[in-house]
């Protein structure tokens, strides 16, 4: 009993981290956008672009050698070894900080060379991309962005340090102090510069406020991975440069690590076509900084629910596959896309409902809203099968497999990159952005697709039919409450300039709210109403434990 309290402690810990970190980011990306702009702003871009640059290059080099060969050893050595793994991960540290400083500093030194690669020069009439100062704007930032590289991967080993040894909650919590430092760095810019009205424009940006802007942004990530260092010696580590690296296991990392960095170079390849055909639309309407903080939106139910719900799930996977219990598995499988399904099939719905309200937390202006509200309605076709492919996966790495996975991300990539060129070439500049999420959204449904249809023949079923029944139930529910969300939100002024859902990014905020919380009182009431099992199932440990409580408020 107290191991699962215990448990319980820690998943409510890293909850609690992660909804305070996701809405810590909310505010700064829409500070952000209060002192750069969003739309049309090729600042915004510049900036934009420069800040992704770290995170691509991370991916492609730190991440895969993290997840595929580093990971696993911390975890053994520190559950086998007799001094807890003390002196691997002295080894693996050392190691570490020295291959991550070497990235960090060729990643810098080459800001120019990479600027070029993943952004669209314009044309002579400074149309279809970065014009000249654009890109030279986008280097200065990315001089200051991209040492990230060295302080995101120092913070993803430093946590899977503490992990291995049972101390959770920090590395959830670390990425809040890097909000809050970006956050106070964007405070003090607006301060000493003003706002986007006077920052929107590439020709005003000095050396002093690329630093400040830039420089507080890296701050942030030093910080986070910084923070980290103070749990060390509470996780019962001491550390000591050990430069003997023989046995850290660089030398076999084995099939699932090589199909493993093969996906994540597929999916960086189609990032970069994004990036490339993206900046058309810089300086005319959305481009990626729109794009960026639209799939933020996108992700922000998937986050919350999805993966909250695939993760436990996925251990309890993990274990009948260890056994080879598939039936097992086949209906864990079955109640996690119904669950999942439950909320994000009315999380579709209600977000293209509030898109033009919620939009406009980010945008000043109502047309500026309108092209990030049509971004992000066209991500939203694809969240419920973005979910139910993200369940799916985690079903093949239960059973070890990583090569189907890579086979599932070459389909989306294909699709994505091919349309996305496509795109480009009929579309015009101002639109590109919405074109680009219509083709994440088409791409991402296929490759979910055929992972059904592997996974199917995997497990020798899935409960398809009784699953397709709950989706069709929750989104006949989801349309009902969000044609009651679309009265509120008119009501509001939510669709037209002068109403009061556009008046300020707070008034955008309570419109998204209000909605919000009308549609799911809707929705969930309908739900509750027929009685749905998969409702009652989440409902009963909340009612279990209110019990107790209102028994004694009766008493009282």
């Amino acid at each position: 009993m107290s191991g699962q309290a215990g448990l319980g402690r820690a998943s409510v810990l890293l909850a609690s981290g992660t909804m305070v970190s996701r809405v810590l980011g909310f505010v700064k990306t829409a500070v952000l956008a209060a002192a750069i702009g969003q739309t049309a702003s090729r600042a915004a871009d510049s900036f934009a672009l420069a800040n992704q640059l770290p995170n691509n290059i991370y991916a492609l080099i730190a991440g895969g050698l993290l997840s595929a060969v580093l990971v696993p050893q911390i975890v053994r050595a520190a559950t086998h070894d007799d001094d807890g793994g003390q002196r691997f991960i002295n080894k693996v540290v050392t190691l570490g900080t020295m291959l991550f400083a070497v990235v960090g500093l060729l990643g810098t030194l080459l800001a120019p060379v990479l600027v070029r690669i993943y952004a669209q020069q314009a044309n002579s009439s400074g149309q279809g991309g970065y014009t000249s100062d654009s890109l030279a704007l986008a280097t200065a930032f990315a001089y200051w962005c991209l040492p990230q590289i060295f302080f995101y991967a120092m913070y993803s080993l430093l946590s899977e340090v503490l992990n291995a040894r049972q101390v959770f909650g920090p590395f959830t919590w670390a990425p809040v102090i890097n909000n809050v430092v970006a956050i106070a760095g964007l405070v003090v810019f607006m301060i000493a510069f003003g706002g986007a009205g006077e920052n929107s424009l590439v020709d005003v940006w000095t050396p002093g406020r690329i630093t400040l802007l830039a420089g507080t942004a890296t701050l942030g990530v030093l910080a986070q991975a910084g923070f980290l260092l103070l749990f060390w010696r509470r996780a019962g580590l001491t550390y000591r440069p050990d430069f003997r690296w023989r046995g850290v296991g660089l030398g076999a990392t084995g099939k699932a690590a090589g199909w493993l960095f093969g996906m994540v170079l597929v999916t960086q390849l189609a990032g970069l076509v994004q990036s490339r055909v993206a900046s058309e639309g810089s300086g005319t309407g959305a481009s990626n900084a729109v794009l960026a903080n639209a799939w933020l939106l996108f992700m922000l139910p998937h986050g919350i629910v999805a993966v909250s719900i695939a993760t436990a799930y996925f251990t309890r996977m993990s274990g009948h596959a260890s056994r080879g219990d598939l039936r097992s598995v086949r209906v864990d499988l079955s109640q996690s896309l119904r669950t999942i399904g439950m909320f994000m099939v009315f999380a579709t719905v209600a977000m293209c409902v509030v898109a033009y309200p919620f939009a406009s937390f980010f945008e000043s202006t109502f047309r500026g809203a309108g092209q990030m509200a049509q971004v992000i309605v066209g991500f939203m076709p694809g969240l419920v099968l973005f979910s139910v492919l993200f369940v799916v996966q985690r079903v093949f790495y239960a059973l070890h497999d990583q090569r189907t996975p890579f086979f599932m991300q070459l389909v989306q990539s294909g699709i994505f990159v091919v349309g996305t060129l496509v795109a480009s070439a009929v579309v015009p500049d101002d639109r590109i952005a919405v074109a680009i999420a219509v083709t994440t959204s088409i791409a991402g449904s296929a490759q979910t697709v055929v992972a059904l249809v592997l996974v199917k023949r995997r497990l020798g079923g899935i409960d398809g039919r009784w699953v397709l029944r709950r989706y069709v139930q929750y989104a006949f529910f989801s349309l009902l409450s969000g044609v009651v969300g679309l009265l509120v939100v008119t009501g509001l002024g939510g669709f037209v300039a002068d109403g009061f859902a556009h008046s300020s990014r707070i008034a955008g905020l309570a419109t998204v709210v209000v909605a919000a919380a009308v549609m799911a009182l809707v929705y969930f009431g309908l739900l509750a109403l027929i009685r749905l099992p998969e409702l009652d199932e989440l409902l009963r440990p909340v009612l279990r434990r209110l019990a107790p409580l209102a028994g004694k408020l009766r008493r009282r």
